[in-house]
């Protein structure tokens, strides 16, 4: 049986050959401290929590040999989006690091595949970007945070990327910032912004797209939300609600809950438990492997993590082991 991982993080050669020479990369820089030590920018600091990040690209290969994974589609680790970043500066990154993911697909057609990283704090360089990633290197869509810069992705300047990304078929894979999220600010404590912090973003993009119109503008843009969309499926009834009794949220002619079998949403839920409810609302066409790759650690692999749920069917299995993934991003 296959197995296709649609959440896979790249730290860019780039990044590290900068480090190695006391250079700043796209206004990140390292220092260095306990393991691989920390990379600051933007204000803020991102420390690396697993060694493989520093991988070469067959040691890449025998991780996912020992976990049974045929093929990741790769993304870049999202601290390093740089959204921030002065437009031109953020399209030469995200040109550079598309360029290399590309390289490691060309290098290796039967085990990677590859997601852009954009300029979106430029709408047209967003654009122009994902056009050449899509057809010119070949990758299937782009990874995205979750909001941009803090505008959030109903905004009426981003229909005309949703426009375009549905028109070349491109899947959007929405990610966000585990380290820089709002519960942070709220409490850092028992690293409840990264366990807590992730799927509360994860469920607002899911219902941002949703209520906001995007998915009933856009019918056929192909989505795909991180960590199972956080707790979004679980809230459907109260967002329902809300769509019935609050006119300020009928935005869209149908409740909520109408759209959510529209998105992808990845396995990453951390239970069987939460697994199955995703399972029983979305469908199991819905439903894809991931693995969070390198930075949760599975015992064994997520691969068999899925192969050993009981309360899932083995056609259920397969679907989102292989199947989903390889008719969305076309990898027969």
């Amino acid at each position: 049986m296959r197995a296709i991982d649609v959440h896979a993080h790249l730290v860019p050669q780039s990044l590290w050959r900068a480090a190695e020479a006391g250079k700043d990369w796209y206004g990140y820089r390292h220092e260095a401290g306990q393991g691989l030590g920390v990379m600051v920018g933007n204000g803020k600091r991102t420390a690396f929590s697993s060694p493989k990040v520093r991988f070469t690209t067959d040691e890449r290969l025998k991780d996912m040999d020992a976990q049974g994974v045929d093929v990741q589609v790769l993304s870049i680790h999202t601290p390093f989006f740089g959204y921030h970043l002065e437009p031109a500066q953020g399209r030469q990154l995200a040109r550079e690091v598309n360029d290399e993911i590309a390289g490691l697909t060309r290098q290796s057609p039967q085990r990677f595949a590859g997601l852009a990283t954009l300029p979106v704090q430029d709408v047209t360089a967003a654009i122009d970007e994902l056009e050449r990633a899509v057809t010119v290197l070949g990758l299937k869509g782009a990874e995205l945070d979750t909001n941009v810069n803090g505008e959030q992705w109903d905004e009426p300047k981003f229909l005309p990327f949703f426009k375009a990304a549905e028109a070349m078929g491109a899947v959007l894979f929405f990610h966000p910032q585990p380290q820089h999220n709002f519960l942070m600010e709220r409490t850092p404590r028992d690293g409840l912004f990264n366990s807590l912090g992730v799927i509360l973003d994860d469920a607002i993009v899911v219902a941002i797209l949703i209520s906001g119109g995007v998915l009933e503008a856009c019918p056929d843009l192909r989505v795909c939300v991180a960590h199972g969309g956080g707790p979004a499926c679980f809230a459907m009834g109260r967002l329902d609600r809300g769509w019935q009794s609050r006119p300020e949220a009928r935005r869209i002619p149908q409740p909520p809950s109408a759209y959510q079998r529209r998105l992808y949403y990845d396995s990453v839920t951390g239970s069987e438990e939460a697994l199955r409810f995703l399972l029983d609302q979305v469908g199991a066409d819905r439903v894809v492997l991931g693995s969070d790759w390198p930075f949760v650690s599975w015992h064994p692999s997520p691969v068999a993590w899925v192969q050993g749920l009981k309360s899932l069917s083995q056609e259920e299995k397969e679907r989102i082991l292989w199947r989903n993934l390889e008719a969305l991003l076309d990898l027969k």
